[in-house]
């Protein structure tokens, strides 16, 4: 085993190793002894990893299929559609490994129930959720040197404007932030680089489009589209609160950002501000929208903003009318072909390339010569163009190989179309014997995101590309009217794409990000002194009164809870907080207590708490709902309510 396979194994934490724990744990659970975890090290060795991609020659669906025990090269991170959380998967398998709950109530893990999951999500004033519905779409994450750190994700919620980060440490959603008179909230990214500082060379903004344009402050019913403007967002990405805010000139759609730091932009399909569908195809041109980091921080710090509404976020001035002089401008609007739809960084840092949608067009932005133009060297910021050529029917968005290829989805034609980015800027100066269109593939169908392995870094390695298809047909068993999405897996290391195997997902999912395995080190095991209501002794249980407000504190070690039974009162508000004192790796209590909707899980070392009203006297038998132990089914309590 190489070192770097034994460095990313997934090594068994201090204490017995699982599956020595259960069997012997039975026997001692039989006598009643205790059977909590020890700290003493496990004697049993953890599974190898391996699954290594294919290379030239591995052009095969079996490269798919790990044999048991075998780990994939990459971790996926998935947006989740309308289950308003992010998936993560292993590819080059596809095997869905875990979900991560964000924007919605989760059952499983009881995230909108504890008080702490409640707590990131956002509650009204009688603490109930302020939302249950969400809408994901793109999910990146943060940037050190150009390639992920592992630090965090994120993914954003289009319906109610929030962007949530995840902790890569241990795939768990930890802030939540919602976006001041903003609706639509759609593309985002992370910088990769400070803008001003070149010792900051890691994440520490994150920029997200706004995509439907309303009155601002949207406080009255206004039905005069004229009126209605976008703005363009800046998160802090360490504390997640909004920085600043940009007003502008048409909308959001995709975000991106440069190598460098320098520059964000998103691209614009409805530069008409059109309110009907029709109305936002009249335009034949619409536009690449970038945005001077440094300048527009720079007139916050000058206090040359406004704010909006009950917002205290400041908000510049980003419409052409207020950056006429390149010099100064914060915002250079670029023309590109009718209705774009994504904007992606190639991994070498010179380009951004938009898709035309309802254009057959890929336009390739040089991003120095938009420098050039805030300098001033440039007397239209349409010269950053360096190539504009035609992929397909319906071009949507667009991957890299690190080798100098990109790949677009064309929705119309079903196909994923591979090209050569230099041979189109040679074909667009006129060398019209330069072939840059390398390869087609058919999807099934109709494409819409697609992602490289490590595509969105400069260590973009050119092994897979996954293309999530919005209609799968006859590909699957029918399962009635709505149907699955497939999410295709294509090798990408030979001159010609091959399609390896099709998932079947629930909708609806967008985008996603591939990195490789070793890039991010999961925490098997909690850290006690993180939680600081955690119940470190069994000692500590109890039942603490004051008035109607009641707590219960209650450990739990497999095979059994600390209190095996407590009383309460009819009327008591109860808030009950549950520490696992188990240390070993996989070993979860779940606690649910029927007709009073708490259902929740504790992981090894976490703790976690409830609130709920003791309305109904009675007895109600509280039991472990995540199987832990050979006495999974023993391992109860009673809350006895006193009428």
């Amino acid at each position: 085993m190489s070192s770097q396979d034994k460095k990313n194994t997934l090594e068994t934490s201090a204490g017995l190793g699982r599956r020595r724990f259960i069997n012997s744990a039975a026997l001692a659970g039989l006598s009643l002894g205790a059977v909590a975890c020890t700290d003493k090290p496990s004697s049993a060795a953890a599974p190898a990893a391996s699954g290594a991609a294919p290379g030239h020659t591995g052009a095969s669906a079996n490269a798919t299929h790990l044999k048991p025990g075998e780990l994939d090269t990459y971790y996926g991170l998935w947006s989740g559609g309308h289950t308003g959380d992010m998936r993560v998967l292993g590819l080059p398998s596809g095997r869905e490994i875990h979900r991560i709950p964000c924007f919605v109530p989760d059952a499983l893990v009881g995230w909108g129930i504890t008080n702490e999951s409640k707590k990131v999500m956002g509650t009204k004033a009688d603490g109930s959720l302020k939302y249950t519905v969400a809408d994901t779409h793109h999910t990146h994450a943060s940037y050190k040197d150009g390639n992920y750190d592992g630090r965090y994700a994120w993914i954003n919620d289009k319906i109610n404007s929030r962007i949530a980060r995840i902790r890569l440490d241990y795939f768990i959603c930890d802030k939540i932030t919602e976006l001041p008179n903003v609706q639509g909230f759609h593309g985002i990214f992370p910088d990769k680089a400070d803008p001003v500082d070149p010792k900051i060379n890691y994440t520490t903004r994150v920029f997200c489009g706004g995509e439907f344009a309303t009155p601002l402050p949207n406080n009255i019913g206004s039905d005069d589209g004229s009126t209605y403007h976008s703005l363009f967002t800046c998160v802090d990405a360490e504390s997640m609160e909004v920085r600043w805010q940009v007003m502008i000139d048409g909308n959001c759609d995709l975000t991106a950002t440069s190598y460098d730091g320098k520059l964000a932009a998103t691209n614009q399909y409805n530069t008409e501000m059109g309110v009907k569908y029709e109305d936002m195809m009249s335009s034949e041109r619409d536009a690449c929208l970038f945005f001077h980091v440094a300048r527009i921080e720079e007139a916050v710090k000058a206090g040359k903003f406004k704010t909006i509404g009950d917002s205290k976020v400041p908000v510049v001035d980003g419409t052409h009318a207020a950056n006429k002089d390149a010099k100064t401008a914060l915002t250079a609007y670029v023309s590109v072909p009718k209705n774009p739809h994504g904007v992606n960084a190639s991994p070498d840092g010179k380009y951004f390339i938009c898709a035309g949608k309802l254009s057959p067009t890929g336009t390739v932005i040089e991003l120095a010569k938009v420098l050039d133009y805030f300098d001033g060297k440039l007397d239209s910021a349409d010269k950053a163009v360096v190539a504009d050529v035609e992929l397909g029917l319906g071009p949507l968005h667009t991957a890299f190989d690190g080798r100098g290829n990109a790949y677009t989805t064309l929705f119309l034609d079903s196909q994923v179309v591979k090209w050569n980015v230099e041979a189109a800027i040679k074909f667009h100066a006129g060398d019209k014997s330069a072939k840059y269109v390398v390869d087609r593939l058919d999807v099934q169908y109709q494409p819409g995101h697609l992602n490289a392995s490590q595509s969105e870094t400069r260590a973009a390695d050119g092994k897979y590309l996954a293309v999530g298809c919005k209609f799968s047909k006859d590909r699957f068993l029918p399962v009635g009217p709505l149907h699955p999405e497939n999410e295709q897996l294509i090798d990408i290391s030979g001159d010609k794409m091959v399609l390896l195997a099709d998932h079947p997902v629930r909708g609806e999912p967008h985008d996603f990000i591939i990195f490789k395995r070793e890039l991010v080190s999961p925490k098997q095991v909690y850290n006690l002194d993180d939680f600081p209501n955690a119940i470190k002794d069994p000692k500590d249980s109890g039942v603490f009164r004051k008035g109607n407000k009641v707590e219960v504190k209650m450990t739990s070690q497999a095979p059994a809870f600390s209190l095996r039974d407590f009383k309460v009162k009819k009327g008591d508000i109860v808030t009950l907080t549950l520490t696992n004192l188990d240390k070993i790796e996989d070993l979860t209590h779940g606690f649910a207590i029927p007709k009073h909707n708490v259902n929740f899980i504790v992981n090894p070392q976490e703790t976690a708490s409830v609130t709920f009203v003791a309305d109904k006297p009675g007895v109600y038998w509280c039991y472990c709902t995540h199987f832990c132990h050979a006495l999974h089914l023993e391992m109860r309590s009673r809350m006895i309510v006193e009428a």
